[in-house]
């Protein structure tokens, strides 16, 4: 009885557990970024350097995840002023949260080519739960998504002393992704 307990277990060491396909993101064709209402008008920004580690099929939800790291200091828009005060201590702080991470949790299929991924989006020492809903085309090894969530700013702490009322900036903001990537093998 022991030496068939031992066999079953060192099968089970042998079998690897199933795993979504890897991808890899084709940054000069892919963007993240976001829009918010500020002074009325709407400002949009992007972050040059970002790295996402993607595993994921469609047919293996199960085994799939995404982990999103942003270099908040790559952010631009075509308002230099604006940016570097985004990046003082008023909005990211960069110099204290140089970062932000987005880490699925699970994904769900609603039909067709929608997805929504369920995560935990950690900027400026906070972490709230997100989903992003995304729509996703795969054709062969080449894979296209994109996706748009809204979160509050003040859920992360941003926006202090004058930057803090909805007058000025908006609490809302729209997160998008346009994401190209090609499948590892």
């Amino acid at each position: 009885m022991k030496l068939r307990a031992l066999c079953a277990a060192a099968l089970c060491l042998t079998i690897s557990p199933a795993a979504a396909s890897t991808w890899a993101v084709d940054h000069g064709r892919s963007r993240l970024g976001f829009t918010v209402q500020w002074s009325g008008e709407t400002f949009s920004a992007f972050f040059k350097s970002w790295k996402a580690d993607i595993a994921f099929d469609p047919a293996d939800l199960a085994h799939s995840k995404a982990v999103v790291t942003i270099d908040l200091t790559s952010e631009v828009s075509d308002s230099p002023d604006n940016d570097d005060g985004l990046k003082g201590p008023e909005g990211f702080a960069t110099s204290q949260f140089p970062t932000a991470k987005f880490e699925t949790n699970g994904f769900t299929a609603k039909g067709g080519n929608v997805y929504v991924a369920m995560g935990r989006l950690t900027l400026h020492g906070v972490t709230k739960a997100v989903t992003l809903p995304f729509n996703l085309t795969i054709s062969g090894d080449n894979a296209h998504m994109s996706g748009r969530t809204v979160v509050s700013r003040l859920d992360f702490g941003l926006g202090a002393g004058e930057w803090s009322s909805e007058k000025v900036i908006a609490h809302a903001v729209t997160i998008t992704v346009d994401l190209t990537a090609t499948k590892e093998h």
